[in-house]
């Protein structure tokens, strides 16, 4: 991805500006910014599938900002406050769930989201179920304790159910992502009313599983789930990485995506809420299908030992340094879940 300067500074700063405000409408404008530099990342393979991907975000980002301007600015007219932290008029706080929800892609306005990544390069991709999600998350978490819980809990059911059958009929490994980023935000989500802190950690193990994740797919050129059996010509540790990485995004003990589902399903047992927890438990079941689908395609099957393929991992160099720092952290921090403050 070779992107200028300026779209570079205009994704960074723009979520900056975001998270580093207290006000509505500095907060607006730096969505905005933000939203206009990703755009040009977007289009800039100049295929029909990304002017499509483009204009579809486009469309959707541009309601979830008026859909926020709106809430912001009517909260301002009967509250007196454009402090993010004060968002009390419940009509307010209502389309302001939505319009965040939407931004991130959350159910039931999530159709976008597996459209544009499959119409963007992997890169593209990649910043989308990550960066882009920081910002209005960090709103959400500023403004979760004057939103109304049966909203923003409903709203994560649906994204674990919809992200967990959405993802098993795929064949395309953008498509399965953007839907496995549907199914972790309804997880932040439904623990976001009651304990912000861990649904903030579980949106950032869950970038943490998935940079690594793309970056593999990205050096293999893998974009399939039939190219997943010829990843070991790449590198013949890629294979073991990438099935170790989906079995941790989707929640198994003893690897690090296990911490947030547990903390999770132990919150909502201490709330006295063993139904939404058990329903939990069970969505978690959708999404490992086709988690177990990959991991059984790029580990489980043999390589055929006479393959016509060349091994490009003994002709080429590859330095795997941001792989390998986040690969372990991806892995295996689940012994150090009990020192985390939270």
């Amino acid at each position: 991805l070779t992107t200028t300067p300026m779209t570079t500074t205009g994704i960074f700063l723009g979520t900056a500006t975001t998270i580093s405000t207290n006000h509505w409408l500095m907060a607006w404008i730096g969505l905005e910014t933000n939203m206009l530099a990703i755009l040009m990342v977007i289009a800039k393979p100049k295929t029909t599938r990304a002017t499509e991907a483009t204009t579809k975000y486009f469309l959707m980002q541009a309601i979830a900002s008026i859909m926020i301007l709106f809430s912001s600015t009517t909260n301002a007219w009967q509250m007196g406050t454009w402090d993010i932290t004060q968002l009390y008029n419940k009509y307010s706080s209502t389309i302001m769930a939505v319009a965040l929800a939407t931004k991130l892609g959350a159910a039931p306005i999530h159709f976008w989201l597996p459209e544009v990544m499959q119409g963007s390069s992997l890169m593209t991709a990649l910043l989308l179920s990550t960066w882009q999600k920081i910002a209005p998350m960090t709103l959400m978490y500023m403004a979760a304790k004057n939103m109304q819980p049966v909203i923003l809990t409903t709203i994560g059911l649906m994204s674990m159910l919809i992200g967990g059958l959405g993802g098993i009929n795929q064949t395309q490994l953008r498509k399965t992502m953007a839907y496995s980023s549907i199914n972790n935000t309804g997880w932040t989500l439904l623990i976001m009313p009651i304990s912000p802190n861990i649904a903030m950690l579980n949106m950032f193990i869950y970038m943490n599983t998935t940079i690594p994740t793309f970056l593999i797919m990205m050096k293999s050129s893998t974009k399939t789930l039939r190219d997943l059996t010829g990843m070991w010509t790449t590198s013949p540790i890629f294979p073991h990485m990438m099935a170790l990485l989906m079995l941790s995004t989707s929640g198994l003990p003893p690897l690090t995506g296990f911490i947030p589902k547990l903390m999770i399903l132990n919150e909502l047992l201490q709330q006295k809420m063993v139904t939404m927890a058990t329903i939990a438990a069970l969505m978690s079941l959708l999404s490992l299908v086709f988690y177990l689908r990959i991991t059984y395609l790029s580990m489980m099957l043999t390589p055929p030992t006479t393959s016509s393929a060349s091994m490009k991992w003994r002709h080429t160099n590859y330095q795997p340094a941001l792989t390998s720092c986040l690969i372990p952290t991806a892995l295996t921090t689940l012994l150090i879940a009990p020192a985390i403050p939270l």
